[in-house]
C-alpha cells in the first residue's frame, strides 16, 4: 500500500488549480471577508473549472465544508455556511428555496 503524503482534500485546497486562494481564508472569522476573499479569487482566476465566478467561488466553499466534515467545529461551520449567503449576496444571487419565487 502506498504511504499517503497528507491528506489529499488539504493539498486540493492548498494548490488548487481551479482558484488561487488567499492564505488562510477559511480560517477567517468574519464570513463576509470569506465571501470577498472567494470573490477576488474566483474573478481574477482564468483557470476556474466551473463556468461562472460564482460557481467556482461556491463549489470551493462546499468543498471545505464538505470535505472537513465532522471534525468541523460548530461555530466554524455556521461562519462559514453564513458565509455561503454573504457570497450570494456578493454576487447578487437569491437564496434558493426563500419561498419567494413568485405565483
Amino acid at each position: 500500500m502506498r504511504e499517503r503524503a497528507g491528506r489529499w482534500s488539504q493539498r486540493v485546497t492548498a494548490e488548487s488549480r481551479a482558484l488561487d486562494l488567499e492564505p488562510g481564508v477559511f480560517m477567517r472569522k468574519d464570513p463576509r471577508e470569506i465571501a470577498l476573499s472567494l470573490k477576488r479569487s474566483a474573478d481574477a482566476s482564468d483557470r476556474r473549472r466551473a463556468a461562472s465566478p460564482f460557481a467556482s467561488a461556491m463549489g470551493m466553499l462546499n468543498f471545505y465544508i464538505n470535505r472537513a466534515g465532522r471534525n468541523l467545529p460548530a461555530d466554524r461551520r455556521a461562519v462559514l455556511e453564513k458565509a455561503k449567503e454573504e457570497l450570494r449576496a456578493v454576487y447578487g444571487r437569491p437564496r434558493h428555496g426563500s419561498g419567494d419565487r413568485g405565483s
